[in-house]
């Protein structure tokens, strides 16, 4: 049933008859971009609702462009490409749900269920990369949505993207917590042996039953080791990004999290706090009174001195660490682990000297008379 108008975010749950499975949102907020407003209601006729389950759906996008530029002081990189729209993982504390919205989808349960792929989108990233203005920088893959989420077995979109890249040689970090990068191994190797590539695995928390809540549709904690050793083992350069570091929750597993990567082979680590913009905050607010009515207050609280009193900061150089006691005590405590364990903060910049234009299909090389 639809209504105009504002309301309460805790009016508009599930839809009656829908049942959930694995999933991280308990809820489906209607975008905020959206005209009117789902809202679940008892209509008075006593017929019971046939249970539904709700299922992944993917609709398929072709792309007008392949890379998305940013100025942002906080980010490493200037360029990204975002091979799929939405995330089946479900993680409920995913910062990009909001991004959802500008589909006219919910960052709630849309965001896990309601998918967009975007098959094809090399030919567009090959028409970029020939430009004649174009200027080689690392391309980041995995900043918003995971290029290694379970539809890419199906779709294989973030595949054709490495491929391409690799034909123009050019340099690509990824960020996922996706075991099927390890189909790609075959690619990260030759790029990785010229320089091109790096790895950051996003490990949240070595306690599987939490990552199961948290986590819903992503790769246990041990299956991520498990990616990093195997690729390690290849010898691509692993990172293991302990993010969202949840204070309350799981901030204290900041240490054993970078030990067991470190004893799967990563060479580098990095954290950063839990981030909960826009409508990530309720969604995770209504999650811990659900799983963790105990520790809510105790997390809601602990989450508001970082960021001055407010539920997210999002001021450049703040957003990512926030700020006060608890930011300055888990920095601390991560460099002790750094210097410990041998690990790196950062690591040597890719390489962009070895980035080539290709001879485009049916072209042929000519002969000097």
């Amino acid at each position: 049933m639809f209504q105009n108008g504002a309301m309460d975010r805790k009016e508009n749950s599930i839809l009656p008859g829908q049942r959930l499975r694995a999933r991280g949102a308990g809820s489906n907020e209607t975008g905020r971009f959206e005209g009117s407003r789902r809202v679940a209601f008892d209509d008075g006729w006593d017929i019971a609702e046939e249970q539904r389950l709700v299922r992944t759906e993917t609709r398929i996008e072709q792309a007008r462009s392949a890379i998305t530029y940013n100025t942002s002081p906080d980010l490493p990189f200037d360029r990204s490409i975002n091979p799929y729209r939405g995330c089946e993982h479900g993680c409920i504390y995913c910062f990009a749900r909001p991004s959802h919205a500008y589909l006219n989808l919910s960052p709630g349960l849309d965001f896990e269920t309601r998918l967009v792929a975007r098959p094809g989108i090399s030919r567009v990233l090959e028409r970029e990369l020939r430009s004649k203005s174009y200027r080689v920088a690392t391309i980041a893959i995995g900043t918003n949505t995971d290029p290694y989420q379970p539809i890419e077995a199906e779709y294989g979109v973030m595949r054709e993207v490495l491929q391409m890249l690799l034909e123009f040689q050019h340099p690509v970090a990824i960020t996922t917590k996706g075991t099927l990068i390890e189909r790609d191994i075959d690619l990260l190797v030759p790029l990785a042996k010229a320089g091109l590539t790096r790895v950051g695995v996003s490990i949240t928390t070595l306690d599987a039953r939490l990552a199961r809540r948290m986590e819903p549709r992503a790769a246990a904690p041990k299956r991520r080791l498990e990616v990093i050793r195997r690729l390690s083992d290849a010898g691509v350069p692993v990172r293991v990004m302990v993010s969202p570091l949840i204070p309350g929750l799981s901030d204290h597993e900041l240490e054993p999290i970078m030990e067991a990567a470190a004893g799967a082979g990563a060479v580098a680590a990095s954290f950063i706090s839990l981030r909960l913009p826009r409508e990530v905050s309720p969604l995770f607010q209504d999650w811990l009174a659900a799983h963790y009515p105990d520790r809510a207050a105790k997390v809601m609280a602990r989450v508001r001195e970082l960021h001055g009193g407010k539920d997210y900061d999002a001021e450049w150089g703040k957003r990512f660490r926030g700020e006060g006691i608890w930011a300055e005590l888990m920095a601390r405590r991560f460099h002790v682990a750094l210097a410990r364990l041998g690990l790196h903060k950062s690591q040597p910049p890719l390489r962009t000297d070895l980035f080539r234009v290709p001879l485009a299909e049916g072209n042929q090389l000519g002969f000097d008379l």
